[in-house]
């Protein structure tokens, strides 16, 4: 199946969601937009990045139509007409939609009926590998996270080099005879997944033992990655008890084999406070003290809090999970916090959902917080406001494969304060106002006594001399704004692909 090439080698993305695509992967790709996470915009920022350079580029995604008809609106009939050309001239283009009734009439990427999840998931990977693969002959294959996990396996039987990331760590399993029944010939590559208990021969494992997609799909594939380099040590290592062992043990087996690293993501290159047009007042490191108390007071108004710029605004940016954002410490110790620094007017905003949302609500109408407590659904617009309005973020997840927020937040000049794990201690460094170092405040021990701690020492930042604050915000956005970025993201993974090809991606011919 693979072919020699003297140009550059083509490299196939499959994944089950994407933000945008790049002008110029064919007309059709101006219309698709299918996210559920932070998947859709790492997808979306590497193919972008690739594209860009002049790399062999393709993708492979599944045909949500009635998604993609629902970003177009009233301009269906347009997006059918397109669906016409755009197949009659397939091989020129880059989007590869896999096809199947499964997918086409879904709402949102994901289901909150498991079963739902499943079927989209084969008819996605039997689409890639019955007729994707064969068109495209890729030299490379990129799968990302569960929905893609069986590739990995087939691409070993066709001997074409496949990288498998996990973005996090949600898996489903399901009989060798369901995911034959649903069109993928598994008996060709059976022995390349990975299932529940040993597998023994094809005809006793068939029908009895569930194969793990995630595992497999770090089992069958040639290199893996996490999405930053400190949650694979943890997972390896063994520091979170969520972690199933087989994953683990898989994980391990290839950092010992030297095909596992961690890569971190970098937020969409929208989140600049200097042109996002959905802020307030737009601005940089050199005027950012005055224009972020523009915004402060504007969002106060807006959320119907006291209106007062010299107020420490305190930003909550993520979903209200108490499983893994760590938002029940803060409900510990929120009536304390907002109480202790009374004098200092003190202000705390959520823009966010989740289940812990009625307990904040709870909180702050108990005790009458509603002018410095202001809480909203999660709304895109409102949540940058926020980001520029914001002095400090709060960010005690107990675990983060890899987390945004903890980038986004200091290219607006919004400090962060978090939890020490996973992606957050590979972008966050402990503030060292002396020294003028660092760009946050960690906190090491995970319960609502540490998040104390470092809600008082980004106080004790607060309260230092105008003059020397501005000089270290400053020099924080310019330094997040110069690391977090597609191009550092997009480097690390052509550095991979070229490692896993053994020659370089980008031809200079």
């Amino acid at each position: 199946m693979r072919t020699a090439r003297t140009n550059n080698p083509r490299v196939l993305i499959v994944t089950p969601e994407v933000t945008y695509l790049p002008q110029g992967m064919g007309n059709i790709a101006n219309y698709f937009s299918a996210k559920a996470g932070g998947l859709a915009d790492v997808s979306a920022s590497l193919i972008s990045k690739l594209f860009s350079l002049g790399a062999d580029v393709h993708v492979a995604l599944p045909d949500y139509r009635g998604i993609f008809n629902s970003n177009i609106g009233p301009l269906g009939e347009i997006y059918e007409k397109e669906l016409a050309t755009y197949r009659k001239y397939l091989p020129e283009e880059r989007l590869h939609l896999a096809e199947d009734r499964a997918f086409y009439y879904v709402h949102s990427v994901y289901s909150n009926v498991p079963a739902e999840n499943l079927k989209i998931s084969l008819a996605f990977q039997r689409e890639v590998i019955n007729n994707i693969l064969t068109r495209v002959k890729p030299d490379l294959i990129h799968c990302n996270d569960w929905m893609t996990g069986l590739i990995p396996g087939y691409s070993r039987r066709i001997r074409i080099p496949c990288l498998f990331t996990i973005h996090n760590i949600h898996t489903v399993k399901a009989l060798l005879s369901v995911i034959e029944d649903r069109g993928i010939d598994a008996a060709g590559f059976w022995q390349n997944l990975f299932y529940d208990q040993m597998a023994g021969t094809y005809e006793e494992t068939r029908d009895s033992n569930p194969v793990d997609f995630l595992v497999s799909g770090v089992f069958g594939a040639h290199f893996v990655n996490t999405v930053s380099p400190t949650f694979l040590n943890e997972i390896v290592g063994g520091k979170h008890d969520f972690i199933s062992p087989p994953l683990r043990q898989e994980l391990i087996n290839k950092v010992e084999a030297g095909v596992a690293e961690g890569i971190l993501n970098a937020p969409d290159s929208s989140y600049d406070p200097a042109r996002d047009p959905d802020i307030y007042r737009n601005y940089s490191a050199v005027n950012h003290f005055e224009k972020k108390r523009e915004n402060k007071r504007l969002l106060q108004k807006q959320l119907g809090l006291v209106e007062d710029i010299n107020a420490p605004l305190f930003f909550w940016p993520s979903r209200l999970d108490p499983i893994q954002k760590g938002c029940q410490l803060l409900a510990d110790i929120l009536y304390h916090v907002v109480s202790k620094y009374g004098s200092e007017r003190l202000q705390i905003v959520f823009v966010a959902g989740g289940v812990f949302k009625q307990h904040f609500e709870a909180i702050r109408d108990y005790h009458g917080l509603e002018k410095r407590v202001g809480i909203r659904d999660f709304n895109e617009s409102l949540s940058r406001k926020a980001y520029a309005a914001a002095d400090f973020i709060l960010m005690p997840s107990l675990f983060e494969p890899c987390g945004l927020t903890q980038m986004i937040a200091p290219k607006y000049g919004a400090l962060p304060i978090a939890h020490d794990t996973g992606g957050i201690h590979d972008t966050v460094i402990q503030l060292n106002a002396g020294n003028n170092t660092g760009n946050g405040f960690l906190f090491n021990v995970y319960d609502a006594n540490g998040l104390f701690w470092a809600i008082d020492q980004a106080m004790a930042f607060y309260t230092l001399p105008p003059d020397k604050k501005i000089s270290i915000v400053a020099r924080v956005m310019r330094e997040s704004a110069e690391s977090f970025t597609h191009e550092v993201t997009a480097r690390r993974y052509i550095d991979l692909y070229e490692r896993m090809l053994q020659r370089p991606l980008i031809s200079n011919q």
